[in-house]
């Protein structure tokens, strides 16, 4: 899921531009900031897609993956956000402890793996995941997910606590919490499913509403963003609702997080505006137990925001027993 940050309201920005204004739900962040200048990459975007590889899944899915780092390693399982696909880890893997081994998966619906008309809900992504690290023979994994991946980390972790060795969350919900309701929401939470429905194929990559759907105030590498652009727009629009409808259905999540055994690290920005103190109060009270990172001048992407920052945190948190 992206932030939608800046001097200039998401909203303002999409008004400006005659679209309906929407929540902006991705991972990704561009740059608003006039004169900055998005510091390097330290991958190769060429290198990384090419790395891509395909599993056939046991149940009919075709699922994208990037298989990095040493291959007798602990194994960490990066899920990326909404409309996003496994590049979106690029920012923040150079960072990460090079000892371990990185799965790095497009969910389906995403990049380049299946996108069949059903199913999109959280249980589902997180089978596809399961199956995934069958294929691969991997007993047991670190699952760290951002955003929409975040809810499917949880789905994994609850249901699969064996196979669960640490879970990372970050950009989070715990969801609807009466015992939280007087906390504040995410500002920009119900702008953008009027946006979603709108949306007809072919969806161009490069109009003023997948510009802004990419938008905030850290300058992030164009050509990455032309990318990610790319790829979201290759999404079906009905695949966009669906996953939209079904993956971010918040309404059953606190049930499902008693289940959670694993010991878990919360991450969040203090800016964010998608899933704000209210969302960080009901998760807190779900999981009690968790260790939680606040960075309180980041927003929804902190990872992109201070890539180096977040990925010390994620390390330190796997480095224990």
């Amino acid at each position: 899921m992206v932030e939608n940050g800046g001097n200039e309201s998401f909203s303002r920005k999409l008004r400006r531009h005659s679209v309906v204004p929407i929540l902006v739900v991705g991972w990704l962040v561009a740059c608003s900031a006039f004169g900055a200048t998005a510091p390097p990459l330290q991958v190769d975007l060429d290198a990384f897609d090419a790395a891509r590889q395909q599993v056939a899944l046991a149940n009919g899915m075709s699922l994208a993956y990037v298989d990095r780092g040493p291959r007798d390693a602990p194994v960490v399982l990066l899920i990326h956000g909404y409309t996003s696909n496994g590049r979106g880890w690029v920012p923040p893997l150079p960072y990460l402890d090079p000892s371990r081994r990185y799965l790095i998966p497009d969910l389906r619906g995403h990049g380049q793996s299946s996108k069949p008309d059903c199913c999109y809900d959280r249980t589902t992504f997180a089978y596809d995941l399961r199956l995934l690290l069958d294929a691969l023979h991997v007993a047991q994994a670190d699952v760290v997910g951002t955003s929409l991946g975040s809810l499917v980390a949880q789905a994994f972790a609850e249901n699969w606590p064996e196979r669960t060795r640490r879970l990372v969350l970050q950009s989070s919900t715990g969801g609807p919490l009466a015992a939280c309701e007087a906390e504040p929401a995410g500002e920009a939470v119900g702008e953008f499913r009027n946006a979603i429905l709108a949306l007809r194929d072919p969806i161009d990559p490069e109009s003023p509403f997948m510009i802004a759907w990419y938008t905030s105030t850290v300058p992030v590498d164009a050509e990455l963003l032309r990318r990610q652009r790319r790829d979201a727009a290759a999404i079906p629009a009905s695949v966009w609702l669906a996953i939209l409808d079904q993956g971010l259905n918040l309404r059953d999540l606190q049930a499902d997080l008693q289940r959670i055994r694993a010991p878990t690290l919360l991450i969040w920005g203090g800016k964010d505006n998608l899933f704000g103190a209210r969302d960080r109060c009901s998760l807190r009270k779900a999981l009690p137990k968790a260790e939680v990172s606040l960075f309180e001048d980041l927003g929804h992407n902190a990872y992109w925001e201070d890539p180096p920052a977040v990925a010390a945190v994620i390390n330190r948190f796997l480095a224990a027993p």
